[in-house]
């Protein structure tokens, strides 16, 4: 069984403009991109993907493995170990 430090751990923020995507990379990654690898996208683009969480996700496990992930296909999650989210959506329309 692999532990967290041998998989992908993910941190979100989703916010009501962009959505912030913060990975913490497997080891056998640091080589070529560093520990971490942080990518950022538009919260809502209907044109392009139905959810801003997940198509960062993908976007960022597309990227590093070099694997194919179409966005209408399930993510592999055996690769993932953890997902945080927050959002500032409600705080924001304070």
């Amino acid at each position: 069984m692999s532990s967290v430090e041998d998989k992908f751990n993910f941190y979100l923020d989703r916010g009501g403009t962009f959505t912030d995507v913060f990975a913490e990379l497997p080891s056998k990654y640091h080589a070529q991109f560093g520990r971490y690898y942080i990518t950022k996208l538009l919260s809502v683009d209907p044109n392009n993907y139905n959810d801003a969480p997940r198509e960062g996700i993908r976007r960022i496990l597309e990227i590093v493995t070099g694997i194919k992930y179409p966005a209408h296909r399930p993510l592999d999650s055996s690769q993932i170990g953890s997902i945080r989210m927050g959002t500032t959506v409600a705080t924001n329309a304070l």
